[in-house]
Parts: structure tokens; C-alpha cells; sequence
């Protein structure tokens, strides 16, 4: 099924704006009819949904473009893409231990708020 850029943006949530800086970064490439406009397939939205996964994981947007065009360029290019993924899960990985310490680290302070403060509660009552 084919979808034209307003309704490709609101199946996705992505703007239109947005889509079209996608394309122009090669990040997608929608089809065009024969009078020139855009349409979207059932895959492109897939493919969106993958970026925007990406992107929230914080892979940078020239990796992403680097994967995009290893894409499009076809199944010769699995090994490459998967050893991307690979690097970038192990660095996200990475990323949530800290951000576990982080958390951690947080809820030790709030404890500790909670303790004094309810020591304070005691004496003052």
C-alpha cells in the first residue's frame, strides 16, 4: 500500500518536516509517482520504526546514515550492518550500567533525605 506524506507522518508521528530531512540525509527514500510526489510503503514505516529505535538507544545520526546506506545497498552489506548493531548494543549496554549506578546513587540520596527527615519529624514532635 502506497501512503502520501501526510498520512506517512501521522502513522509514524514523525513530521513532515522531519521526513523530508530524512530523505534529503538519505535516511529514507520513499517512492514517487508519476507526477513526481512521495509515497510511502508498509516497510517504510518498519524501517522509520527502526530508526527511531535507534535514535532513542542514542545512536549518532551519521552511524544511521551509515547503516541506511549500507542498506540500500542490499544483502551484501548483512555482515556490516549486523557488526554495527553488535557495537552499538555493547555500547549501550554499557550506557545502562551507568545509568543503573546513576539510579542507584539517586535512591541512596533519597533515602537518606527520607531518613533525616523523619529523624527530624521524631524530635520536633
Amino acid at each position: 500500500m502506497g501512503y502520501a506524506i501526510g498520512e506517512f507522518s501521522s502513522i509514524t508521528g514523525m513530521g513532515i518536516h522531519t521526513l523530508r530531512y530524512y530523505e534529503k540525509e538519505n535516511l529514507i527514500i520513499p517512492e514517487r509517482k508519476e507526477n513526481g510526489r512521495r509515497y510511502y510503503s508498509d516497510g517504510d514505516i518498519l524501517w522509520i520504526q527502526f530508526i527511531k529505535r535507534l535514535k532513542d538507544t542514542d545512536m549518532p545520526i551519521k552511524e544511521i546514515q551509515k547503516y541506511a546506506g549500507l542498506r540500500t545497498q542490499g544483502d551484501n552489506t548483512l555482515e556490516e550492518r549486523m557488526e554495527m548493531l553488535i557495537h552499538h548494543r555493547a555500547a549501550l549496554k554499557e550506557k545502562i550500567v551507568a545509568m543503573q549506578e546513576h539510579l542507584e546513587n539517586l535512591d541512596n540520596k533519597i533515602s537518606y533525605y527520607k531518613t533525616e527527615i523523619k529523624k527530624k519529624h521524631q524530635y520536633a514532635g
